[in-house]
């Protein structure tokens, strides 16, 4: 996600804030939802026993929480986030799922401490480690939490997606956005793109699986795309504002100014750059 450069929202903006962040994460979830089944296959063939207990850790809108649950169906999930406003959705759609008695919330700062619970046989944490102050420390927290035996799986992300050829309509300003968030993230989140591996092993964890998650998108790119990527640049653009040239700002805009270079209307856009790692690993028995 952007970081939001901005000090101070009224209530009405940080709810469509809000908004607007949910829908870039579902959108994501539905596009990586088949990557993601490969990888909750991965946590099943790694663990040593049936998953009956799981910790989300910086849930969001739950899709890590349902679709694990969806996999792992003997299993109950605690779902932490931060965000209020977050669990509150989260907490709207497990009982349109019809899952409340599968699914306990904890609202809690990863920085701080965890929710006291008893150990789990799965720690989730699905692009939310990156946002750490001290990952070590909450790491080893996290260790604490997970029984022995018991698995954490880490999905991180090294930065936001891209979706245009730089020599399209709009691709050079894109990239040049893209630019300004890289260096924008090496100050406000020095963590995104972290050693995860070494840490995990620095914790007292075994990894037992290192691979890259891939989105298998064939052209063209599926409806849910060209909405993800007006909902990611609009975030991009709230960010980078005030910083790309007026030519750059100006092709970035007809982006997403419902004419004919808008995203939403585009068949030639691909998801590009948005490398997704995944960590499996174990604490000893």
């Amino acid at each position: 996600m952007t970081h939001d450069h901005s000090d101070h929202q009224d209530h009405g903006h940080q709810n469509h804030d809000h908004q607007a962040l949910s829908e870039m994460l579902d959108l994501d979830a539905e596009i990586f939802a088949s990557a993601m089944r490969t990888v909750y296959a991965d946590i099943e063939n790694a663990a040593d026993a049936p998953v009956r207990s799981i910790l989300d850790l910086g849930a969001g809108t739950g899709a890590g929480t349902f679709g694990l649950l969806q996999h792992f169906t003997g299993a109950r999930a605690v779902a932490v986030d931060s965000s209020a406003d977050m669990l509150t959705g989260l907490e709207q759609e497990a009982e349109r799922r019809g899952l409340t008695d599968r699914i306990t919330t904890a609202r809690a700062d990863l920085d701080e401490a965890l929710p006291v619970l008893d150990p789990v046989d799965l720690a989730w944490a699905a692009a939310s480690l990156h946002h750490l102050s001290d990952p070590d420390r909450t790491l080893g927290q996290i260790t604490s939490a997970i029984r022995p035996g018991g698995l954490l799986a880490v999905a991180e992300v090294n930065g936001l997606p891209r979706f245009l050829s730089s020599d399209t309509p709009g691709g050079a300003a894109e990239l040049r956005a893209h630019e300004l968030i890289a260096a924008d993230r090496a100050v406000d989140m020095p963590m995104m793109g972290s050693d995860w591996g070494s840490r995990l092993t620095r914790a007292g964890l075994v990894v037992d699986v290192h691979r890259t998650i891939t989105a298998d998108l064939a052209s063209p790119v599926p409806a849910a795309v060209n909405r993800y990527a007006a909902a990611v640049l609009t975030r991009i653009r709230r960010a980078v504002v005030d910083r790309l040239d007026p030519a750059d700002l100006h092709a970035f805009d007809a982006l997403l100014d419902e004419g004919p270079d808008d995203v939403r209307r585009r068949a030639d856009l691909h998801v590009i750059s948005s490398e997704r790692l995944l960590w499996i690993a174990r604490r000893p028995a």
